[in-house]
C-alpha cells in the first residue's frame, strides 16, 4: 500500500464528499484496528496509512494542497490540522468501540476477549425530566465470559487453527500489481474456531444476564449526551468489568422548542394587543413571565428573557427564553366590528392607504411604457 493514493488507501474516489471520506475511514480503521489484528505488524502499518490518509483528505486545506501537488506539497504537515481533526479521529474510534476514545482508563476490548467490555444503551427521557433532572431506573443485558468454556465458545476450550486464513484472521485477495485483505470469514478474525461449539453457550463464548440500575440523570441533559456508569458494562475473562454508556434521547415538547440551553415559545397575539402595545402574561420554565408588547409589535418579532432557559448541564449558567410573536386576526367580523374598522380607518386618513403614494409613480411610469 505504501505507492496507493490517499484516495486508494481508503478505496474511494477523488470527488468523495467528507461524509463518503469519513465512511471509508471508520470502515478500513475497524479493518485494520490493532486490537482486531494482533501480532499483525501488516496491519498496523495500514493502519497507520489509513490515518494519515484520513487526517489529510477530512481537512479541506490540506486536502487541496494535496490534489495539486501530492505528499510534497504537505511538507511534512500530516497532522498539522487547521481544525481539531485528532479530535474527530478520536469521536470515530469512540463510536467503533464504544468508549471515550483517548482516556487512558482500559481499552473497551482485550486481546483474549470476543466482545467489548464497555457498552452502551439508549433511553428515552422525556422534556420535563432533561429539564429538570431525575432519577430512572433502566434494564440492560449483559455479557460475561463462558466460564464453562473460558471464554472460547469452544467445548472444553478445544480450538484448532483455522484453516482458511492459517490462523492470521485475515484473507488476502489480489488484483493486479495490488493487495487486499479483509477479515476471514470463517474464524470472524480470532484466527482460531472451535472444534466442538460449547453447549452452555451455544459457541458464542458469553452468557447474556438481564440487570437493572438507577441512573441519576443531571438537568440539562440533551440529545445526543452519554453518561457513564462505572463498572456496569459486560465481564471479561479476567474478571474485570467494563462500563455502561448511557446515550438520551429528549422527546419534545408541545410548547416548548429547545435550542441548546434556549428555548423559543410562539406566542399568539391578537393585532389590536399588537398595534395598543399591551401586557400579557407567558409560561415559562419557572412558572410565569410578563411580556410587555412594544406599540406596533409586529409577526415574527422576539422578545428575549435572560437565563429563563435551560440550565446547562456542565454548571456554566442558564440559557435564554425567546419569544416569538404570532400575529392572529379575526376570522370573522359582524356589522358592528366592521363599521368600527372602517371608521378607525378613515380615522387614519392617508396614513391608512400606504399602497397609494408608493404606487402613484408606478402607475404613471408603466402607462408611459405603452405609448
Amino acid at each position: 500500500m505504501e505507492e496507493l493514493s490517499y484516495y486508494e488507501i481508503l478505496e474511494i474516489t477523488k470527488n468523495a464528499s467528507v461524509d463518503e471520506i469519513k465512511k471509508a475511514y471508520r470502515k478500513m480503521a475497524k479493518l485494520y484496528h490493532p486490537d482486531r489484528n494482533p501480532d499483525d505488524p501488516d496491519a498496523e502499518h495500514k493502519f497507520k496509512l489509513c490515518n494519515e490518509a484520513y487526517q489529510v483528505l477530512s481537512d479541506n486545506q490540506q486536502r487541496a494542497i494535496y490534489d495539486r501537488y501530492g505528499k510534497e506539497g504537505l511538507q511534512g504537515g500530516v497532522g498539522r490540522r487547521s481544525g481539531g481533526g485528532f479530535d474527530d479521529l478520536g469521536s470515530i474510534f469512540e463510536e467503533m468501540f464504544n468508549g471515550f476514545a483517548g482516556g487512558g482508563r482500559r481499552q473497551s476490548r482485550t486481546q483474549s476477549d470476543k466482545f467489548p467490555l464497555d457498552m452502551g444503551i439508549e433511553i428515552r427521557v422525556s422534556f420535563k425530566e432533561a429539564v429538570f433532572g431525575c432519577e430512572k431506573e433502566v434494564t440492560f443485558t449483559t455479557k460475561s465470559s463462558c466460564k464453562t468454556c473460558k471464554g472460547t465458545g469452544a467445548k472444553e476450550g478445544k480450538v484448532t487453527t483455522c484453516s482458511q486464513c492459517g490462523g492470521k484472521g485475515q484473507v488476502y485477495m489480489r488484483q493486479g500489481f495490488m493487495t487486499f485483505s479483509q477479515t476471514c470469514p470463517v474464524c470472524h478474525g480470532e484466527g482460531t474456531i472451535a472444534s466442538e461449539k460449547c453447549p452452555d453457550c451455544k459457541g458464542k463464548s458469553y452468557t447474556e444476564t438481564k440487570e437493572s440500575v438507577k441512573v441519576k440523570i443531571p438537568a440539562g441533559i440533551d440529545s445526543g449526551h452519554r453518561l457513564r456508569v462505572s463498572g456496569r458494562g459486560n465481564t471479561g475473562k479476567s474478571g474485570v468489568r467494563g462500563d455502561l454508556y448511557v446515550t438520551f434521547e429528549v422527546e419534545e415538547d408541545s410548547h416548548f422548542i429547545r435550542n441548546g440551553n434556549d428555548i423559543y415559545l410562539e406566542v399568539p397575539v391578537f393585532f389590536t394587543q399588537a398595534v395598543l402595545g399591551e401586557s400579557i402574561t407567558i409560561p415559562s420554565l419557572s412558572g410565569e413571565l410578563t411580556l410587555e408588547l412594544e406599540t406596533g409589535t409586529k409577526d415574527t418579532q422576539q422578545y428575549r428573557f435572560r437565563g429563563e432557559g435551560i440550565a446547562d448541564v456542565h454548571g456554566r449558567g442558564k440559557g435564554d427564553l425567546i419569544a416569538q410573536i404570532h400575529l392572529t386576526y379575526p376570522s370573522r367580523l359582524n356589522s358592528e366590528q366592521e363599521e368600527l374598522l372602517h371608521k378607525l380607518q378613515e380615522s387614519f386618513g392617508i396614513e391608512s392607504k400606504p399602497h397609494e403614494s408608493l404606487f402613484e409613480s408606478v402607475f404613471e411610469k408603466v402607462k408611459g411604457w405603452f405609448k
